[in-house]
């Protein structure tokens, strides 16, 4: 069993953590769907996305591959607390119709400035290049807590989801953030999004935050 930092413990409940992990049958399955996102049918792909890797059609030029969660450890965390910092505190926020004259256009904040897709872009990208799988990273587009479409990066570890957010400067627990989770990428598939289940039906379209 891997020693969990008290951040983490923290995020989960340290208490429901354990509970937890003596559980069997149905109640551990409950436990599982708390810890991760319930994943539906497959949907359309934000436009934001498929116009990114038209221009970057090498980079998503990938081929499926089997889902892979992070083994989460102290030393781990503490990379993704780091790298979520460094983007979060280096990026300028800027609304795409700023910063291109155009709605919606998803791209690396090579200059320094970006909406809520670039910062999920450049967190993932730098945790790819740092080692981790591309599987345990995927971009997720949600409501925010004004209903607002929102894009975060959900990373997938053996001890649940976290997400990295350019509006919270901490890294949550999932049921924590207080969005209304609507798709992702596919862990199998960078290219191929799936519905999140959700009591009532929603669709969004990640816009500039």
């Amino acid at each position: 069993m891997l020693t969990v930092s008290k951040k983490i413990l923290r995020g989960l409940g340290a208490a429901g953590f354990v509970l937890a992990l003596a559980m069997s049958g149905s109640a551990a399955a409950q436990v599982q769907r708390v810890l991760y996102s319930p994943v539906g049918e497959t949907t359309r792909a934000p436009i934001g996305w498929v116009d990114f890797c038209n221009d970057r059609r090498q980079e998503c030029a990938v081929q499926p591959s089997s889902p892979r969660d992070v083994v989460l450890s102290n030393a781990v965390w503490r990379d993704l607390l780091r790298i979520n910092h460094h983007v979060n505190s280096t990026i300028k926020p800027l609304t795409d119709l700023e910063h291109w004259g155009t709605v919606e256009k998803w791209s690396y904040p090579d200059d320094g400035y970006g909406d809520c897709e670039d910062y999920v872009l450049l967190k993932r990208r730098l945790l790819i290049q740092a080692g981790w799988p591309r599987e345990a990273l995927l971009i997720t587009v949600v409501r925010d807590k004004r209903g607002d479409g929102h894009a975060v990066l959900t990373v997938r570890t053996n001890k649940g989801e976290f997400v990295l957010d350019n509006q919270e400067t901490k890294v949550l627990p999932w049921t924590e953030t207080g969005y209304r989770f609507v798709k992702r990428q596919s862990q199998s598939d960078p290219n191929v999004w799936v519905l999140l289940s959700h009591p009532r039906p929603a669709t969004a379209t990640a816009t500039s935050r």
